[in-house]
């Protein structure tokens, strides 16, 4: 079906909602806006990030935000797990020569510091983060590893997700374990959206079946 996967990182292989979700409201309280509950949350964020802040606290410094939302995450004790299924996933990809690529708009050091204390980094040939408008980066990133595009497939949580993924010309996979309402992302019209990893292997699995009886 795909020999290559780009993965998304928050919400799609890890589930870091709870973190975050406290590390905006921090950022809100600071400067006297109300606090978003969980639900109002995954209907109103969005990437790039940049937009999403300058909506909800217009004319505030984007290092001066991304500054107090990296401390409260930081600081954060609810922890940072790996989805269900993720793991499972990114061993089937390993075992059947699909070649794996992280593109994420999270701090680089907090994404390299989860990478390694997840155990997840042998999973990826190379991982791109600290990316804002992921748009920008998915072009080099397909011509860098020389990646067909018919051959491969985004897989994100969030719209800018499936944006990314057309934009790149590869197929969208949208998944609903993480930032975004199936109803939101049905928006942007992705080419699949699974309620977890498992069934976009099984998917994955299918398609090779079918193949390998040809």
């Amino acid at each position: 079906m795909f020999k290559n996967l780009i993965f998304d990182w928050s919400g799609t292989l890890v589930d870091d909602l709870g973190p975050t979700l406290e590390a905006t409201n921090a950022v809100l309280q600071l400067h006297g806006k109300d606090t978003m509950n969980k639900e109002e949350f995954r209907r109103r964020f969005r990437l790039p990030y940049s937009e999403f802040y300058e909506e909800v606290l217009p004319g505030i410094l984007l290092g001066e935000l991304e500054n107090h939302f990296r401390h409260a995450f930081a600081n954060s004790t609810v922890p940072v797990t790996v989805l269900p299924h993720a793991r499972e996933k990114l061993d089937w990809c390993q075992n059947n020569n699909v070649r794996c690529f992280v593109l994420t708009s999270m701090d680089q050091k907090t994404f390299e510091a989860q990478l390694d204390d997840l155990f997840m980094r042998q999973f990826f040939e190379a991982t791109y983060s600290g990316v804002l408008d992921k748009r920008h980066v998915i072009g080099e990133l397909i011509d860098t590893h020389n990646l067909l595009i018919d051959e491969t497939a985004f897989v994100g949580d969030m719209i800018h997700d499936v944006v990314t993924a057309k934009h790149g010309g590869v197929s969208s996979v949208a998944v609903l374990t993480g930032y975004t309402h199936h109803d939101v992302l049905l928006t942007v019209s992705p080419d699949w959206i699974v309620d977890d990893l498992s069934v976009f292997q099984a998917m994955m699995h299918d398609a090779k079946q079918m193949r390998s009886y040809e």
